[in-house]
């Protein structure tokens, strides 16, 4: 048994002791750049000649059967009633049960059959973004095949000669902006080098629901929900990578705007788009990239520094939940607030959504005669216990109160606390006491 290997099952048999050190052992580690270590640790838990899957957290993979040397996957679109934030449940459309749909996970050249059923109201299709497949499997309503009636089904049916990072998506625009898209991954024959420990999949999102209903306005040019994989911060779920591993991060867009999406901590190459593989003559360092509509951008970096790093869209407002129905009853205002209202509101909030209220970040005693006050003081929503799961262990006491909109982190730690936190993972009705740094 390897070291590595043999640490990570001491670690689980003590996984609840491990965090009780957690941050404060990850800011005792030297600030430089860790090395990077040997890739030992690429397809650890993969059969040899397997592909390393990636992971679309809150989204769950497709499944497929064979037939003969065929991948047969089964596809439905239906109506899906989508829980986005811990206080605002909204009605899209998504396939099998999901939206985003469920990621299509293949191999370079295989043979993929895919039984569409529609379960809609509307006739619709699914089109396969950018491969390129039989003008018949394409997926255009009346130009490449008929639209799928309610209660039909249809066969798609073609070989994937390419690699890469594709989706798809039904053909319809207001049906695109009711939530219908998810991942198709087309892994290579050979493998990418250099080769990665992590591969993270992100879909962004966005929505126009006006407050106190549910139902997308797809006709609306104004968006006030902003989601990764169909959850807005603080619900969506952290990326985790071990201390000194490479991470690929592919990023999908299918929305009505372009999206800046930053990194914090760390320095990325772009390594691919919705075509493919990008030669390695064209990467360079950044951390921002601009992910356009209906644009893939596949990035790749060292882990080389310990902490819970911020992935977010950099315009202002798609940092933001919407605070126009935060309260249900009645509308949260932004603008003419003072402190004692502004208490009030979200300790209502609070008792409806049930978690702990924390108070604000401090103002000044003067602060309400200074004009343009107040901006971003009192729209903090501190809800950790709400959203805690196994990837959150450990972090400090009320992070979740700048988290909003369209924002996820990635939380970079040292063998033992990664290792840590993957055996709660895998414990089924592990105790979530969450311990903060008091």
């Amino acid at each position: 048994m390897s070291g590595t290997r043999r640490r990570f099952f001491q670690d689980a048999a003590i996984f609840g002791a491990g965090f009780l050190g957690m941050r404060e052992s990850m800011q005792a580690q030297d600030e430089k750049p860790m090395p990077v270590r040997p890739r030992e640790a690429h397809h650890e838990h993969t059969p040899p000649g397997a592909f390393l899957p990636m992971m679309t957290p809150d989204v769950v993979d497709l499944p497929h059967e064979m037939d003969g040397g065929v991948k047969v996957f089964q596809l439905v679109a239906e109506p899906v009633r989508k829980k986005i934030a811990p206080f605002k449940t909204i009605d899209a459309w998504g396939y099998n049960g999901s939206c985003p749909g469920p990621t299509i996970q293949v191999h370079q050249g295989d043979r993929v059959r895919v039984i569409f059923e529609n379960r809609l109201p509307e006739s619709t299709s699914l089109h396969w973004h950018g491969l390129e497949i039989p003008i018949e499997q394409d997926g255009v309503p009346y130009i490449s095949q008929k639209p799928v009636a309610p209660g039909e089904k249809y066969v798609y049916e073609f070989t994937v000669h390419q690699e890469g990072t594709f989706f798809y998506h039904a053909h319809s625009a207001m049906q695109e902006m009711m939530g219908q898209i998810g991942f198709f991954v087309a892994h290579p024959e050979k493998d990418y080098k250099p080769r990665v420990d992590h591969d993270y999949g992100l879909v962004l999102q966005e929505w126009a629901v006006l407050p106190s209903n549910t139902v997308p306005n797809t006709a609306a040019m104004e968006f006030n929900w902003l989601t990764f994989n169909g959850m807005a911060a603080p619900m969506t779920t952290p990326l985790l990578a071990r201390l000194g591993s490479r991470v690929r991060l592919r990023i999908l867009n299918l929305g009505m705007d372009h999206h800046p999406v930053h990194l914090h901590g760390h320095q990325f190459v772009v390594t691919g788009t919705e075509g493919g593989r990008a030669p390695e003559s064209t990467w360079y360092p950044m951390n921002t990239v601009l992910v356009g509509v209906a644009q893939a951008r596949v990035v790749e970096f060292e882990a080389k520094y310990p902490g819970a790093w911020m992935i977010h869209c950099h315009l202002p407002h798609h940092m933001m939940n919407s605070m126009m129905d935060l309260l249900s009853d009645r509308q949260i205002e932004t603008a003419d607030q003072t402190d004692m209202k502004a208490m009030s509101q979200m300790e209502s909030l609070a008792r409806r959504v049930q978690f702990e209220h924390v108070h604000h970040a401090p103002i000044a005693k003067d602060a309400e005669s200074v004009p343009g006050f107040p901006q971003d003081a009192f729209m903090e929503m501190g809800m950790d216990e709400v959203v805690e799961k196994p990837e959150t262990y450990g972090l400090p006491k009320n992070w979740t109160a700048g988290m909003m909109g369209m924002m996820t982190m990635i939380r970079v730690l040292p063998d033992k606390e990664y290792g840590a936190i993957l055996a709660r993972k895998k414990a089924p009705g592990t105790a979530m006491e969450h311990r903060h740094e008091s």
